[in-house]
């Protein structure tokens, strides 16, 4: 497995680099009719990742609006910076007592923390989801990092997700805010045989699960395709409406 570990690597890198069409930003909805959700995609993907799950959200009534973020090469704090932005466009557009949501895949759901952690506008965050979030860090990240640290300077997003690098981030959770996260536990792909522990296929379960969360529950997905099934849209829904993955 030792010798056959750089090829996996080189396949983790061209995964995360073939990458949807590019968007600036990407709005579905009337904005005055319906409550507005911020997408953020994950590691090496775009707004097109998330189309999926703002098509379900679009049908159950909401207005969705899908960032796109520097999520390869830069730092989860320049990442953060570029969200902090494109949000306060949206709430500029939205009367000053109207709320938001926020649901993130993947590495998009420590850039959510990350906002709810640092910005003045956090109180305009009503409920927030967690999609297979390494909110402990990335065992894959830390592996890369032992194998080669030239991978992970280049590829700045994946140093910031090692597990010892998460807590540079101060991301914390002031209570007032239901976060809930959703994990997958179908380990069926490639790079899900590198992780000792319960995986996705790229994140370990004990990565996504810590204390802080108002709920948390696990489906039979991996994490390619949680984001796009509707069982999954259906869970963001009710966390959204009620605050608990149980609610109807």
């Amino acid at each position: 497995m030792r010798k056959l570990f750089p090829a996996f690597l080189v396949v983790f890198i061209l995964l995360a680099c073939s990458s949807p069409p590019q968007y600036l930003q990407a709005n579905d909805g009337d904005t005055m009719k319906s409550k507005t959700v911020i997408l953020v995609h994950g590691y090496g993907k775009g707004p097109a990742d998330m189309r999926s799950l703002a098509g379900f959200l679009k049908e159950a009534g909401y207005r969705t609006v899908r960032v796109n973020l520097p999520l390869t090469f830069e730092r989860v704090e320049e990442a953060a910076e570029v969200f902090a932005r494109e949000v306060d466009s949206v709430l500029e557009d939205l009367p000053e007592d109207e709320t938001i949501a926020m649901v993130g895949h993947s590495t998009g759901g420590i850039i959510i923390r990350h906002f709810l952690s640092h910005s003045p506008n956090r109180y305009r965050v009503d409920h927030a989801v967690l999609i297979a979030t390494p909110n402990n860090g990335s065992r894959l990240a830390e592996k890369i990092g032992e194998f080669s640290d030239l991978l992970v300077e280049t590829f700045a997003t994946l140093d910031s997700l090692r597990p010892e690098n998460i807590s540079r981030l101060k991301l914390y959770d002031s209570g007032e805010i239901p976060i809930g996260a959703i994990a997958g536990n179908k380990g069926d792909l490639a790079l899900g045989g590198l992780l000792e522990n319960e995986n996705d296929g790229r994140v370990e379960l004990d990565s996504i699960y810590y204390p802080g969360l108002d709920d948390f529950i696990i489906v039979s997905f991996n994490h390619n395709e949680i984001h796009h099934k509707k069982e999954t849209a259906e869970l963001v829904r009710r966390f959204i409406e009620t605050g608990s993955f149980g609610g109807k």
